[in-house]
């Protein structure tokens, strides 16, 4: 069930991705975000204090919950600027190899996953990168600042799925709510900086914002549980396999084609998946 989970966390990110992306054409990225994870909060309090999760037990979930939120709203920050002023094609597959961070901390720590989930660790990590399509030749042209911003994402982005992992070993609901609360508080006040500077956000643009809102807080909500009950270093890969999912949906919406690699690295990426589940 946790494999389950987990690869829905990354069908949900990745539609997440697709759609944020296509709003972002007349909204600038800060604005999707902050008006996303807004309404996104609203959702999760409704949530909770209808089903009566509010409170939550001693621990130190917190922490780690704020940790997430703060690292979430840095990562996406940081790969927003390198994918402005760098290559897609070699910004993207850097910054999907976060889930690289969790899994090494988890295995350090002692998680020991069978050697076919670490076959198909491998070879969804091989996927995801070859699924983006990355341009070599464009690494040669001065994309220096755009690559360190890149690894600077991915870094981030690990350390967030590690650390809302280790809070949902004591509460998940705590964690939802702590990782958004903090992310609205940084993307809000960054926001608010930059209104002058914006287009408005008019009452047109609430539908869409809300539902990629309520998608990423699904996704999240699937990693969490999934973490909790499942080894964090094959969880995180699974659902760190979001990218493929937002190519498919580009090819089959805008009409985007994939090039022989890319198709090649979707597969992979199936094949890994299988692996990690089975293993």
């Amino acid at each position: 069930m946790s494999a389950v989970l987990a690869l829905l966390a990354s069908v949900l990110w990745g539609t997440s991705d697709f759609l944020g992306g296509s709003v972002s054409r007349r909204l600038r990225a800060v604005q999707v975000l902050a008006v996303s994870q807004v309404l996104s909060a609203l959702v999760l309090l409704v949530v909770l204090v209808a089903t009566g999760q509010v409170s939550a037990p001693d621990g130190n979930w917190i922490g780690w919950s704020v940790l997430a939120g703060v690292t979430w709203a840095a990562a996406m920050g940081a790969l927003y600027t390198a994918l402005a002023i760098g290559t897609m094609g070699v910004v993207a597959p850097i910054a999907s190899c976060g889930m690289l961070v969790p899994f090494v901390i988890s295995v350090a720590g002692g998680e020991r996953p069978a050697t076919l989930q670490v076959l198909g660790a491998a070879l969804a990590i091989l996927g995801v990168v070859a699924t983006a399509g990355p341009d070599v030749t464009a690494a040669k042209k001065g994309q220096g600042r755009a690559i360190t911003l890149a690894l600077l994402a991915a870094v981030l982005f690990g350390v967030e799925i590690y650390a809302l992992a280790r809070g949902s070993e004591v509460s998940v609901p705590g964690s939802l709510l702590g990782m958004r609360l903090s992310s609205v508080v940084v993307v809000l006040g960054v926001a608010l900086a930059k209104r002058r500077q914006s287009p408005p956000v008019v009452r047109g643009d609430l539908p869409p914002l809300l539902g990629l809102g309520v998608l990423d807080l699904a996704a999240t909500a699937a990693y969490a549980v999934a973490s909790s009950s499942g080894l964090v270093s094959v969880v995180a890969v699974l659902a760190s396999l979001y990218p493929a999912v937002t190519l498919l949906l580009a090819r089959r919406f805008h009409g985007e084609r994939l090039s022989g690699v890319q198709s090649g690295g979707v597969v992979v990426v199936l094949v890994g998946a299988a692996f990690c589940a089975l293993g």
